[in-house]
């Protein structure tokens, strides 16, 4: 299948930006770093504020402490790394030190998924949502190109406690635009439609609309819902489209156990039960490979959205 002509852009590019824009109009803004402050772009805010950007090196439990600490002194704190080393690795840091006492740390991780490719499966972190979203407090963002990842900055540094977004390394399709909105606890239908609902997340949003577009041209209308507040969820959206359509199919840069997909069956199983699937990434480890490849072979594909949106509307179909 044939991708759409979009326009790709790096997301750290607009997360580096945004936070200088933040860092302009707000003296409470400090960032923190990893050894990655290049990698992700915080470089940028230390060049407009020297005073304001803290490299702690590959310290990763350290940088959320010290980030707790400045929380704690009124400031607001980005501590900003690779996905599996500023969640798994300070789990129990993030925990204690950042969820529990509500401080406003906003935990902005790139890297995340599979589409880190040839770092293979020690780096390839799938289960960060998972992780982040059990813990009471936390807010979790999957942005879904580089637009929002610029907006989530702004997002949370007005939101009240800790926050966490995961964004990828590769170059993904531009899907928004400037003007629309962005706020937690809302998802965007991106394109309407009757008969089934794709709710997607991050990377995965744009093969939505392409499998939409498939599955267009052969009598099926498609809703595609870009659910990039998987915590909290857009309650009402989400129920809107199952009940409209009466079938769902999720999917997500993850793993099946514990994220988007698990958030949103778990609201429709107590609200609102359709036949349901969620693409994402088996129960396994990847692998090392070109990160598109990787993607294709785990099947995060248009391809695999169409053949679940076929079989839950054949389900619904069969208990009609």
């Amino acid at each position: 299948m044939n991708a759409k002509p979009w326009k790709v852009e790096s997301m750290r590019n607009h997360f580096g930006q945004a936070l200088v824009d933040l860092g302009r109009n707000r003296d409470d803004i400090v960032v923190l770093g990893a050894d990655t402050t290049e990698s992700l772009k915080t470089s940028l805010f230390g060049e407009a504020f020297p005073d304001r950007l803290f490299n702690v090196g590959i310290a990763e439990q350290n940088m959320v402490a010290i980030a707790a600490g400045l929380a704690m002194s009124g400031k607001v704190a980005f501590a900003c790394t690779y996905s599996v080393f500023g969640t798994s690795q300070v789990y129990n840091i993030i925990r204690q030190s950042v969820a529990y006492p509500d401080l406003p740390v906003k935990i902005f991780c790139s890297h995340a998924g599979l589409t880190v490719g040839p770092d293979g499966a020690t780096h390839q972190m799938n289960e960060d949502v998972g992780l982040l979203r059990s813990l009471p407090n936390m807010k979790v963002l999957v942005p879904c190109d580089g637009l929002e990842v610029g907006k989530a900055v702004h997002l949370a540094a007005e939101v009240s406690g800790p926050l966490y977004c995961r964004f990828s390394r590769a170059k993904f399709p531009v899907l928004t635009a400037p003007e629309d909105p962005f706020a937690l606890g809302k998802a965007t239908v991106m394109r309407d439609g009757d008969d089934v609902a794709l709710v997607a997340t991050g990377i995965m949003v744009s093969r939505a609309l392409e499998a939409a577009e498939e599955l267009a041209t052969q009598g099926v209308d498609a809703r595609v819902v870009n659910n990039s507040s998987v915590k909290p969820l857009d309650r009402e959206t989400l129920l809107r489209a199952a009940r409209d359509t009466g079938a769902v199919v999720t999917a997500e840069e993850h793993t099946v156990l514990g994220g988007m997909g698990s958030a949103v069956s778990e609201l429709l199983a107590q609200e609102y039960p359709v036949p349901m699937q969620i693409i994402g990434v088996p129960d396994i480890f990847g692998e090392s490979g070109d990160g598109f490849a990787v993607l294709d072979k785990y099947g995060l594909t248009a391809e695999s959205m169409i053949k679940a949106a076929m079989h839950v509307l054949s389900t619904k179909e069969a208990v009609a």
